[in-house]
C-alpha cells in the first residue's frame, strides 16, 4: 500500500476537510522522515563525502518544498528527489574538478597494521576505483546494488532506457573488477 501524499492521513480523529490535500510542509516532512538517510547514503557513494553529501540531500528537500506546487504528480516526489539528488551530486562533482585543478596532489594514505585498518583501505580502494568509473556506470552501479533499486527505477531516474542501464551496470561491473585487481 503506497501512502498517498495528496490526501492526509485518517487518524480516526474527525478533521474537518480530511480529504484536503496536504500542504507542502507536511508532504515534506513525510517525505523528508521516509527517504532522509537513504538519499544521503546515495549521496554519500556518489560524492564520497558526508557533509557534502547532507548538503545536497538539503537542497534537494529545499527545491522540492518551494516547487511543491508545480509537481505535476506529488505521488512520484520520491523518485524526483533521487534524480534531484543525483543530478547535485554532479554538480558537486564538476565544481570538485575544477577546483582540484589548482590543488596539489595529497599523498595516498597508508593504511595500520590491525585489521580495521585494513577493512577501511579495503572500503577506500572499492570507492577510489567507483570514483574512477565513468559517472554514469557509477550513477547506475550506487543506484542497483546500494539501494536495491531495479532496472525500471534506474532508468526513471537517471531519464535513460533500461537497455542502456544494463548496459551501463555490466561495464562498470567489469571495469570496477578491472580496477580492484590492478591495485592488489
Amino acid at each position: 500500500m503506497t501512502t498517498n501524499l495528496l490526501r492526509r492521513p485518517t487518524t480516526g480523529v474527525s478533521v474537518p476537510d480530511s480529504d484536503a490535500p496536504l500542504s507542502a510542509d507536511a508532504a515534506v516532512e513525510q517525505l523528508y522522515a521516509g527517504h532522509y538517510t537513504q538519499l544521503v547514503r546515495l549521496g554519500v557513494l556518489l560524492l564520497h563525502d558526508q557533509g557534502a553529501s547532507e548538503e545536497v540531500v538539503q537542497d534537494a528537500f529545499i527545491a522540492l518544498h518551494a516547487r511543491w506546487g508545480q509537481l505535476r504528480d506529488p505521488e512520484k516526489a520520491a523518485a524526483y528527489l533521487r534524480q534531484s539528488v543525483v543530478n547535485r551530486a554532479r554538480s558537486a562533482l564538476r565544481h570538485r574538478k575544477v577546483v582540484a585543478r589548482h590543488l596539489p596532489v595529497p599523498l595516498p594514505d597508508e593504511p595500520g597494521a590491525d585489521q580495521a585498518a585494513l577493512a577501511s583501505a579495503r572500503r577506500s580502494a572499492v570507492l577510489t576505483a567507483l570514483a574512477d568509473l565513468p559517472q554514469r556506470q557509477r550513477e547506475v552501479l550506487a543506484l542497483r546494488y546500494y539501494l536495491d533499486q531495479s532496472e525500471h527505477q534506474i532508468a526513471e531516474t537517471l531519464g535513460i532506457s533500461a537497455g542502456a542501464v544494463k548496459s551501463h551496470a555490466s561495464r562498470g561491473a567489469a571495469a570496477l573488477r578491472n580496477l580492484l585487481e590492478e591495485e592488489r
